[in-house]
């Protein structure tokens, strides 16, 4: 059982090593953990499980191995061992509660009952007080009510008296399909580049206790606390095309300030001309003019453009093209001086991918950016993040 289960986790995706099985192997060996499948679940994961975004895949190759749980990772069906719901009752259930299930007969009359209406019944039954199905009586079925319930195939509890909910899988939202601040930061963790800079101000253990084993007495050393220290500008279109977009944008802003101890972010429209905004009411007297970022701000900075590049053509290739003010220089030569001075530049595109080719301008600015536009996806940003720790 234990192989089948290293090769589901690989057919699934999720790197599981022969290192990680001897792990999980003698932890078992050592009891680590109370033998209960709970217990087994959560060691399992621990060891094999290096990533957020596996989590929901672990939990469902995990209920095939475990539970006889037949699946194709992305259904909800579920089937139940007796054993498993034995091990789960006398678990969970106090004296009182056993007492009430005896209500509808012995345990095993109502495991031999489940068993008996699982193989009469041969389609969906909404509602009752026998059939496995919803919104009814029945001990067993899903969104229905009865004090001793045997939850199938339901999301959710509604009541909390479910003896124990075999289908549920918490971190689906942390799967590579779904965006989200929490999913967007784990993307933005590529770019990472550690340093210790600043004041002392954490206790350096290692050096301390070899300090004090130096000495003979207590040498305490201080260190800098270690963050991220790439530096990143952000500049973010606002208005217009980008309002259906805020939500997004909004995600990828907050997950970027949490990620970033050095991020200083710029609001434009459609195309970055000779001044930019602090604040996305982009009020004319409090431009911040485009050369002072450029002069302000070093090459080791990292250039990210958020916005749909959807506008006029003119807006990119002519000088007075702006919508909003006369520009003397088209914003063509603005995104050049930009790329120009910091190499590592990427354009965040929450359009889908599919639509770009429609738009002209789309493929005036893909072409400025030379080809590093990537969709406002999972993994977009995953391969917007790779191409900004390439040296350039």
């Amino acid at each position: 059982m234990f192989f089948s289960f290293l090769d589901e986790l690989r057919h699934a995706g999720i790197p599981a090593s022969i290192k990680e099985h001897l792990t999980l192997l003698e932890a078992l060996d050592r009891e680590v953990i109370e033998r209960s499948p709970e217990e087994f679940y959560y060691l399992a994961r621990a060891t094999f499980v290096k990533d957020e975004g596996l989590l929901d895949r672990f939990d469902q190759v995990f209920a095939k191995v475990f539970k006889g749980i037949e699946t194709n990772y992305g259904t909800d069906a579920a089937e139940i061992p007796e054993d498993w719901l034995r091990k789960v009752a006398e678990l969970y259930l106090t004296p009182e509660q056993m007492a009430e299930i005896e209500k509808l007969g012995s345990w095993d009359e109502i495991m031999e009952t489940l068993k008996k209406r699982l193989e009469e019944q041969k389609e969906r039954h909404q509602g009752g007080n026998k059939w496995i199905g919803t919104g009814g009586t029945s001990p067993f079925g899903a969104y229905g009510y009865n004090p001793e319930g045997v939850r199938i195939g339901q999301e959710e509890g509604r009541h909390g008296r479910a003896v124990k909910v075999w289908d549920k899988r918490e971190f689906r939202n942390l799967d590579t399909k779904e965006l989200g601040t929490r999913n967007i930061k784990i993307a933005l963790r590529r770019l990472r580049r550690f340093a210790r800079e600043g004041a002392a101000d954490e206790l350096d253990i290692d050096a301390t206790i070899d300090g004090t084993a130096r000495q003979g007495w207590l040498d305490i050393h201080m260190r800098p606390e270690r963050h991220n220290a790439v530096k990143l500008l952000l500049f973010l279109d606002v208005g217009g095309s980008m309002d259906p977009h805020i939500k997004l944008c909004e995600e990828l802003f907050s997950a970027a300030t949490s990620e970033f101890k050095n991020l200083e972010f710029f609001y434009f429209h459609n195309c970055v001309y000779e001044g930019v905004w602090k604040d996305n009411r982009r009020r004319f007297t409090e431009r911040t003019p485009t050369w002072d970022v450029l002069h302000k701000y070093g090459h080791d900075y990292k250039l990210v453009f958020v916005g749909d590049a959807a506008m006029s053509p003119y807006e990119i290739s002519h000088p007075g093209g702006s919508v909003e003010h006369f520009n003397d220089e088209a914003g063509a030569a603005w995104i050049q001086r930009m790329t120009h001075v910091y190499p590592a530049a990427v354009w965040l595109n929450p359009t889908p991918e599919q639509h770009w080719s429609y738009s002209q301008s789309s493929k005036i600015i893909r072409e400025l950016m030379n080809d590093r536009m990537y969709p406002l996806t999972l993994e977009g940003l995953d391969d917007a993040m790779r191409e900004l720790t390439r040296k350039h």
